[in-house]
């Protein structure tokens, strides 16, 4: 295709989701507040934004409310 970008030429995409993660394209590398980073090579990341998920920065869907059966 004439005058299509590259991969490294398109900017990364966030999705914003309203009581949810933010979804990232990857792979992406995160910095922690600590100054450590983690790293994901999987075309799409969900990055926690509620601090809820057992396995932080990543999401684990803990941020859904939970009702007993």
């Amino acid at each position: 295709m004439p005058n299509s970008p590259s991969d490294a030429d398109r900017p990364c995409r966030v999705r914003i989701q309203h009581r949810g993660p933010l979804l990232v394209e990857g792979p992406v590398e995160v910095e922690l507040e600590d100054g450590s980073t983690v790293v994901s090579d999987r075309f799409r990341v969900a990055l926690c934004t509620c601090r809820r998920s057992r396995r932080y920065p990543w999401c684990d869907t803990s941020h859904r409310e939970r009702t007993r059966p």
